[in-house]
């Protein structure tokens, strides 16, 4: 029995018809954005945009509970000589990344302390959602050409036992001018 090639090529194409119609689209994303030309200079604690916040010695008694926070310590992120100000406020975004527990926020430590995060505060002493969309950072103005946004670190008891150590972590921002 001999097959045509015609009637194989005829059944490829028709085969390919039928999956396509079977992986029919169900919705549709529009994905929009804005470039400005909107920049500021950047400054953490008066210095460059790259800084180390030290947070202050304390006994791990500090931290004896579950849930328990000490070592509070501000830092501030300024914005000045703002240039090309098409838009009048700018805040940080702090980026997920593989020091932050997204469940949470909060950022793990690479540090020999055990039991122990990060946790970042806007200038409410209200927790930030480090890596979240909507995660309850400041918004400053600019349009008078800068601003400064302060935030605040503090130890955080993830566990009902803190052990001693180091604790070093990190966490990237990105300046969003809205």
């Amino acid at each position: 029995m001999k097959i045509k090639t015609s009637n194989v090529l005829i059944a490829a194409i028709a085969g390919v018809f039928i999956v396509q119609s079977a992986i029919a689209a169900d919705g549709t994303i529009t994905i929009n954005g804005q470039i400005t030309d909107t920049t500021c200079g950047i400054a953490v604690n008066n210095g460059t945009k790259d800084a180390t916040v030290v947070l202050p010695t304390i006994s791990a008694s500090a931290l004896s509970t579950i849930d328990s926070v000490a070592g509070t310590t501000p830092f501030n992120i300024v914005l000045s000589g703002c240039t090309g100000v098409t838009l009048n406020n700018a805040y940080a975004y702090f980026e997920p990344g593989a020091k932050v527990e997204m469940t949470t926020g909060r950022l793990n430590s690479d540090g020999t302390a055990t039991g122990v995060q990060v946790r970042l505060l806007n200038k409410n002493i209200a927790p930030i959602m480090v890596g979240s969309a909507g995660q309850g950072g400041v918004v400053g103005d600019i349009s008078s050409g800068g601003t400064t946004l302060n935030y605040y670190a503090q130890y955080y008891a993830n566990t009902a036992s803190v052990g001693p150590g180091t604790v070093t972590t990190q966490v990237d921002y990105t300046i969003v001018y809205d």
